[in-house]
């Protein structure tokens, strides 16, 4: 037998968690069809079966990650006060937060990010925020031209990241599969048993050899094709900020006449400033050496450091990229170069 919920017990559910004063977050209407991942102030703003509705996308525009990683975090304040300066640390994160509706792809990047915010410093406020945070995933029922999770060793019902999974079944309740305890928390007395069982959609064709990619990028860094094919990269970083996996940060202090704050803000290596030097030096002083280092970082760098791939196939760069690049246009591009040379 399995475990099913209807949707009113589902946002019955989130609503619970609102009124306990914690964050409950997931797809929402955005403009022109757009679904954006945000929190919401009651769960009838949910989008619990935005996939079956034609005039929607399917996937949220945004990741999850900044649920765990904000685009601006506080870490502490300082203050003059005659001679003397007093630091004050942030208040720590102490919320509850339920992620609803996370797409396997999306929420794939949590175990990926864990590795660089456990490294050789251990981040508090991303561990706390993990922490705090119970992760319910839908299995996707369909892909789009610009998934591609299957190549980089994930499915349309992965369950990396998650603490629970969710199937639609189609009458408006879900199939409910718990991944961790923190899952079985949740859903406890929530559930009825059937005989109904869910399935998640297709999902795209595998189409990388992400072996021959890693030696292709290791074996031509030089390359002026690099130019060639970031001729469309715009330097936006739309690709890094909506990207589950890209997690570049700078910290400045935001100051007035007598203190200020130094905060962590979202940066990517795809600005032009990111790698500016004091001295006006520039390592990486056109997009086509950006371009490459950010492939390179995903398959080749990352994978070295910690075992990972940084990429889950998402296709959010894709989706938002002005110029319709993105990871996947540039995996085929190299791909097919790979070939060419061992042909």
């Amino acid at each position: 037998m399995t475990q099913i919920i209807s949707s009113e017990t589902l946002r019955t559910l989130a609503d619970a968690w609102i009124a306990d004063s914690a964050i409950v977050a997931g797809p929402t209407a955005g403009p022109k069809g757009r679904i954006f991942f945000q929190k919401v102030a009651k769960a009838e703003d949910l989008l619990l079966d935005a996939a079956a509705d034609p005039d929607r996308d399917v996937y949220p525009t945004n990741s999850i990650k900044e649920f765990f990683f904000p685009k601006h975090e506080k870490l502490y304040s300082y203050r003059k006060v005659g001679k003397e300066i007093e630091l004050e640390d942030a208040p720590p994160f102490e919320t509850k937060q339920l992620i609803l509706g996370a797409r396997p792809c999306d929420a794939a990047s949590l175990p990926i990010l864990d590795h660089v915010f456990n490294w050789d410093f251990k981040d508090g406020f991303y561990n706390r925020r993990r922490e705090l945070t119970t992760i319910v995933t839908f299995a996707c029922r369909g892909a789009d031209p610009n998934c591609f999770c299957t190549s980089v060793g994930l499915a349309p019902d992965s369950e990396q990241g998650a603490d629970a999974i969710l199937f639609d079944l189609g009458d408006g309740t879900f199939e409910v599969r718990t991944v961790t305890e923190k899952g079985e928390a949740l859903f406890a007395g929530k559930t009825e048993e059937s005989d109904k069982v869910g399935q998640a959609g297709p999902g795209p064709d595998v189409e990388y050899d992400l072996e021959a990619v890693n030696q292709f990028l290791l074996e031509n860094f030089e390359s002026e094709k690099w130019a060639e094919w970031s001729l469309r990269c715009l330097g936006c970083g739309g690709c890094s900020y909506v990207c589950p996996t890209c997690h570049c940060f700078d910290i400045v202090d935001e100051t007035t006449h007598d203190g200020g704050t130094r905060v962590k803000n979202w940066d990517t290596c795809q600005f032009s400033l990111f790698t500016l030097h004091a001295s006006g030096h520039n390592p990486r002083d056109v997009q086509s050496q950006r371009q490459r280092q950010r492939m390179n970082h995903k398959f080749n760098i990352y994978p070295d450091k910690f075992g990972q791939i940084l990429c889950t196939g998402c296709g959010n760069c894709g989706r938002a990229c002005p110029g319709s690049l993105g990871v996947r246009r540039v995996l085929e591009t190299v791909e097919n170069e790979a070939k060419q040379k061992t042909e």
